[in-house]
C-alpha cells in the first residue's frame, strides 16, 4: 500500500493586479527547490480575491498560464460568488445562523483568510501555508561594508519540516516590514515624542528599540545570516495573553482540524494575526529560520523579473505614498487597539485607554506638523469610536471562535460520513 501523499495548500488573500507575477515567482521557487519532483507531495493553490480593493477583474486572478497549471495539482479560486455560496451552504445545513456566518466570513481581510482556511479544510488538505501578495521568497542581508546580497528561500520545505508536531509555524520577514518611515528628529518632533506616539497606537509586542533600529537603517529590515546559526527554531511562549505570530510566511496544521482557530479583526481594522494569536494559549507555535522579503511600499516589483537592486532605498517622509501608508497603518492600528487591550488587560482597560488618549493629545499635533498632514487628527476620533464599541467588538470576537468551532464540528462529521463511520 502506497504512503498517503502530503496535501499542501498555499493560500493567497489578494486584490493586487501584480498577483499573477507573485504566483509565478513562488511556483518557480518551488520548482527550483525540487518540490515538484517529490512523489509524496501534492501542492495546491487557493486564491481568495477582492476585486474592489484595487478595481480589478476576476480574470486578473483566475486566468493562470498553462505552464503553471501543469505544475500545480489544483487551483481553487474564491471570489464574491464563491463566498456567498459557502455562506449559503453553512446556513442551509443549519451549521450557523446568518449573523454567525458574518463573524467568520463577512467583510474584511480576516474573512478572506477564513474562506481560504475553510476551503483548505473542506478539500481535506493537511497543511495550509499563507503568503502575502507583496512578499517574495528571498532574503536580503547587509555586511559590515554596507553591501547587500540576496539569498533564495525554501519556505515551503522549511514549514513542512517543522509543522508535523506543531499547530502553527511562521517565519521571519525582511525588507520593508514596518510602515514607519525614517524620521529626522528635530525640536518640533523629538525621539521621545515619537516613541510615545508609536507606543500609544501600536500593540504591546512592538518594541521601540527595534523600530528605532529599523528607522536608523533607512526603514529597511535586513535578514540575519542564519547560515551562521544565529537563528534557530524556537517555540513561541505566551506573553500578555497572546502568542505573537505573523499573518504570512505562516503555516497552519490542518491534520487536527479541532485545533485550528479563525482569524478576526474589528470592522475596518487589521490585526487579524494579532487576534488569532490571542486564541493560541494551548497551541504549539514555532518560529522557524526562513525569510520572506516584504515589499510594503511596492517599490521592487522588478525583483519579479529577476532584477535585484544593489541598494535598498530609504523610506523618506517626502514621498506621499510613504506618508499615506504610514497614516493608513496608524488608523488600522488604533482601530484594533481598544479590543486588544480589552482582551489582554481587561482589569486596567479604562486606565490604559485614558493614558493612550492623553499621550495622543500630546503627540498628534506634533505628528500633524511634522508630516504637514492634518489627517492624523483622525486617529483620536477613531480611538474614541472604537473605544465606545469595544464591548460589541468583543462579543463578535467571542462569537467568531464559537462559530468556528461549529464549522469544525460540521467538517469533522462530514469526514466521518465520507469514511463510512
Amino acid at each position: 500500500m502506497r504512503n498517503k501523499k502530503i496535501k499542501v495548500a498555499v493560500g493567497f488573500a489578494t486584490g493586487r493586479k501584480t498577483f499573477k507575477k507573485i504566483l509565478r515567482c513562488y511556483v518557480e521557487n518551488w520548482q527550483d527547490c525540487g518540490l515538484f519532483e517529490r512523489s509524496d507531495l501534492e501542492i495546491n493553490v487557493i486564491v481568495a480575491y477582492d476585486t474592489k480593493y484595487k478595481n480589478t477583474q476576476s480574470n486578473n486572478f483566475t486566468r493562470i498560464s498553462k505552464d503553471l497549471r501543469k505544475l500545480i495539482h489544483n487551483f481553487y479560486f474564491i471570489g464574491e460568488e464563491e463566498v456567498t455560496s459557502i455562506k449559503e451552504k453553512l446556513i442551509l445545513e443549519e451549521v450557523l445562523k446568518y449573523s454567525e456566518v458574518e463573524d467568520i466570513l463577512g467583510k474584511g481581510y480576516s474573512s478572506l483568510r477564513n474562506t481560504i482556511l475553510y476551503k483548505a479544510l473542506d478539500e481535506k488538505m493537511d497543511y495550509l501555508l499563507f503568503f502575502d501578495d507583496d512578499e517574495f521568497p528571498i532574503s536580503v542581508l547587509k555586511n559590515k561594508n554596507n553591501s547587500i546580497f540576496w539569498s533564495g528561500q525554501n519556505a515551503l520545505s522549511a514549514h513542512l519540516s517543522n509543522i508535523l508536531n506543531s499547530d502553527i509555524t511562521f517565519g521571519y520577514h525582511c525588507g520593508y516590514i514596518s510602515p514607519i518611515p525614517k524620521i529626522d528628529f528635530n525640536q518640533d518632533l523629538n525621539e521621545n515624542d515619537f516613541a510615545l506616539f508609536i507606543k500609544a497606537i501600536s500593540n504591546d509586542i512592538v518594541n521601540w528599540e527595534s523600530i528605532k533600529a529599523t528607522m536608523e537603517d533607512d526603514g529597511v529590515s535586513y535578514a540575519q545570516d542564519f547560515m551562521k546559526k544565529e537563528l534557530k527554531v524556537k517555540e513561541v511562549k505566551e506573553s500578555n495573553k497572546s502568542k505573537f505570530i505573523s499573518g504570512s510566511n505562516l503555516c497552519i496544521n490542518l491534520t487536527r482540524p479541532e485545533r485550528t482557530m479563525p482569524f478576526f479583526n474589528p470592522p475596518g481594522a487589521r490585526g487579524e494575526d494579532t487576534f488569532l494569536g490571542t486564541y493560541l494559549s494551548d497551541r504549539k507555535v514555532l518560529k522557524i529560520p526562513v525569510y520572506a522579503f516584504h515589499d510594503g511600499f511596492d517599490k521592487y516589483n522588478h525583483i519579479l523579473d529577476g532584477v535585484v537592486p544593489t541598494k535598498l532605498l530609504a523610506i523618506e517622509v517626502q514621498d506621499k505614498k510613504v506618508v499615506d501608508r504610514f497614516y493608513n497603518a496608524c488608523i488600522g492600528w488604533i482601530r484594533y487597539k481598544p479590543l486588544f487591550v480589552y482582551i489582554t488587560n481587561y482589569d486596567n482597560y479604562e486606565e490604559t485607554i485614558l493614558e493612550i488618549k492623553e499621550n495622543l493629545t500630546l503627540t498628534i499635533p506634533k505628528i500633524c506638523n511634522y508630516f504637514n498632514d492634518n489627517r492624523f487628527k483622525n486617529i483620536m476620533r477613531e480611538l474614541k469610536k472604537y473605544d465606545k464599541k469595544v464591548k460589541e467588538h468583543y462579543d463578535h470576537y467571542l462569537n467568531a471562535k464559537t462559530s468556528w468551532l461549529l464549522i469544525i464540528d460540521y467538517i469533522l462529521k462530514q469526514k466521518e460520513e465520507d469514511n463510512g463511520v
